[in-house]
């Protein structure tokens, strides 16, 4: 199977469901690559109840996140503010990042941020301590 394009900690917008969730945009909180389901906070809540088992527990109605397929969401672009496709575009370093398909955008910019603070420091000059230059001196 392909892996996923969706993260934990994206935005994503819920394009197929019911008339409740259908439009629906929220955060993604656990994103599962081997089932390829994702649960997203606000969306396909059920009730449960729970019994109280001792004096101390406290028992009612609780609503809880469901997860739901990763087909049944679209990523939603950091910079344009619209559902789109992934695309993968190879970084500085050699490694893909997703990227929007509308504008372009990077969508991991920590993951880019990253890369060009790890370009940055490798390609300049280690710099010497004072003790090396009045050693030399």
């Amino acid at each position: 199977m392909a892996s996923m394009n969706i993260k934990s900690g994206d935005t994503v917008e819920v394009i197929v469901g019911g008339e409740d969730s259908r439009g629906k945009r929220g955060k993604v909180i656990v994103a599962d690559p081997v089932t390829h389901r994702v649960v997203v906070e606000g969306v396909n809540l059920v009730t449960k109840h729970k019994k109280p088992r001792s004096a101390q527990e406290q028992g009612g109605k609780f609503e809880q996140p469901r997860m739901i397929d990763v087909s049944n969401v679209a990523l939603i672009c950091p910079k344009c503010g619209q559902t789109t496709r992934v695309n993968h575009v190879l970084g500085e370093k050699g490694k893909y990042l997703r990227s929007c398909h509308k504008c372009g955008a990077v969508i991991d910019a920590r993951a880019e941020k990253k890369q060009a603070k790890a370009a940055r420091s490798g390609s300049s000059a280690p710099k010497k301590s004072k003790k090396a230059a009045a050693d030399k001196e």
